[in-house]
């Protein structure tokens, strides 16, 4: 696209009737038309009309000098490479941008051509750096606050800056975003070259095994990258190997054995994988905000939580999720840990209350006995007072409460960023769901797998002997509010695809189908998968 427009573009102003300060015995009379019609065709837009009266009306990309022609040239070239960072396809811009210009014949006619670059730079910019979707109309999950900037502030900054290096700083400066766009090249060229190659059509190989799908299996790993080229032909230490590597990168249990579960993750297909990185990209664009110094970090569909220092994984643990139903996926979004509370009281959510725990006391008031039934005052009920029969979901006046203990639902230590969706990192009882695969399981919270490890981590910034200041106050067996000196960002994200440290592409499952939604959402707003050679 670059070479068929440049050019066109570059002369278009040059074959206008009319240039702006170009006429000398008429000049006032056309400028003041122009300002006229300015104000007039940026009204529509309260923020281009807020800029072009803040800078008297005058041109940004309309006037005659290398400045403006440089304006102009940076936006075409951010447009023509839209598609490179997954953003849609400009190609209708551009073709509109050049006709407009050849078509102008008046200074009226430069006015409204004025408006409509600045119209196009501000969706491109909002679009390259905050994200072409509102995530929370693609999923109610979603909860994430945008980062976005000031739409007037875009064309300001704009008209003070060098304008490729303004282009140039809308998309995310993280590693991850680099990492990111460089393996959907690398894909894209594989693309081109008929992918990956035929899938493996077996439900299951083992070492020892040989033949045809052992080879396909071979080929496609090799083609992935996960193994060396060989011409062996036997399942055989080089391909447990390549299996392995695969697994480790596909969050599956690493064993070397081509089971059903991993060659249905071998067979997924180039193009899914690269909208998986597509998608990522818009994700990380709506995360394009410093994150911490030290932060926490929860991918969702890894089912790890980790926190971070100076772009560095300090420390790592397994963790469970919100299971795949409505009222449970644990949702989207970024706040602040401020305390952790040691030996937790667990107050029940009233949604659990009246879904879950009612209909038992209905049945039988005795029901979950480890629990405390409270009144509005907080003082403890007499079950067999009380006729739980009378209540509805609506009309139930009790709230519940389990005490501190070995058998609190959550665990011996809580994390802390007080949000309005009741959401946030604990310990468990339940440890054996650590050990499964897949772990949805919750009803919205994260819970840790090495919770205490977890707390002496976030500890260690604050005390020398962390381990035995948690112990201490663990032991006295009372709930204790533990404040963070330094608070600590925590951002619960969904990433189907992303990186690690070394820039090894991994993949996971989209367990909530959030990944698929968005792709949906950005195909109809013009992103496309596309092989390119190279």
């Amino acid at each position: 696209m670059a070479r068929r427009f440049g050019s066109q573009f570059l002369s278009a102003l040059a074959l206008c009737g009319v240039c702006l300060f170009g006429f000398s015995s008429t000049a006032h009379a056309q400028v003041t038309a122009f300002k006229q019609t300015l104000a007039e065709a940026s009204a529509r837009d309260a923020d281009i009309a807020a800029f072009y009266r803040s800078n008297g009306f005058e041109p940004v990309w309309t006037g005659s000098s290398d400045a403006h022609a440089k304006r102009r040239q940076s936006l075409i070239t951010a447009l023509e490479t839209a598609t490179h960072h997954g953003l849609p396809d400009a190609t209708d811009d551009v073709t509109k941008l050049v006709t407009l210009m050849r078509g102008a014949r008046t200074e009226r006619d430069l006015a409204r051509l004025e408006v409509h670059f600045s119209t196009v730079m501000l969706s491109h910019a909002r679009a390259a750096q905050t994200g072409v979707l509102v995530p929370s109309r693609v999923d109610s999950g979603i909860v994430r606050q945008v980062p976005y900037r000031d739409r007037a502030g875009y064309l300001m900054k704009f008209s003070s800056s060098d304008p490729a290096e303004f282009f140039a700083s809308l998309p995310p400066s993280s590693h991850e975003y680099r990492r990111l766009m460089k393996q959907k090249m690398v894909m894209e060229r594989q693309l081109s070259r008929r992918g990956w190659g035929p899938v493996v059509r077996a439900k299951a190989l083992e070492p020892g095994q040989r033949g045809g799908e052992v080879i396909a299996l071979r080929n496609r790993l090799i083609a992935m990258g996960y193994m060396a080229p060989t011409p062996r032909a036997e399942y055989g230490p080089e391909l447990q190997a390549g299996v392995r590597a695969f697994q480790d990168a596909h969050g599956l249990e690493v064993d070397g054995v081509a089971g059903p579960t991993t060659i249905q993750q071998v067979n997924v297909s180039l193009e899914k994988r690269l909208q998986s990185v597509v998608v990522a990209m818009e994700r990380e664009r709506w995360l394009n905000r410093a994150r911490g110094t030290r932060h926490v970090l929860v991918n969702l569909t890894d089912f790890h939580a980790q926190i971070i220092d100076d772009g560095r994984v300090t420390f790592r643990t397994r963790s469970v999720i919100g299971k795949n139903q409505s009222d449970r996926r644990s949702p989207e979004f970024s706040d602040v840990m401020e305390h952790m509370v040691i030996n937790p009281s667990w107050y029940v959510p009233r949604s659990i209350i009246t879904k879950e725990y009612l209909p038992k006391l209905q049945r039988n008031p005795n029901a979950v006995s480890y629990l405390e039934i409270t009144d509005s005052r907080g003082r403890v009920v007499n079950r067999g007072a009380v006729n739980f029969s009378q209540y509805s979901a609506r009309t139930f006046p009790f709230a519940m409460r389990q005490p501190p203990g070995q058998r609190n639902a959550l665990g011996l230590v809580k994390f802390m960023f007080p949000n309005k969706h009741n959401i946030y990192l604990h310990d468990t009882p339940e440890k054996a769901l650590f050990g499964r695969e897949s772990r949805a399981y919750s009803h919205g919270c994260i819970r840790l797998a090495d919770p205490f490890d977890f707390a002496y981590a976030l500890l260690a910034a604050q005390t020398d002997r962390p381990k035995d200041e948690f112990q201490r106050i663990l032991s006295s067996g009372r709930e204790t509010k533990v404040e963070l000196e330094a608070p600590v960002p925590v951002h619960l994200i969904y990433r189907t695809a992303f990186t690690d440290d070394k820039g090894k592409i991994h993949y996971r499952r989209d367990v909530y189908e959030r990944d698929a939604k968005i792709w949906q959402a950005l195909s109809q707003e013009g992103v496309a998968i596309s092989a390119v050679r190279g």
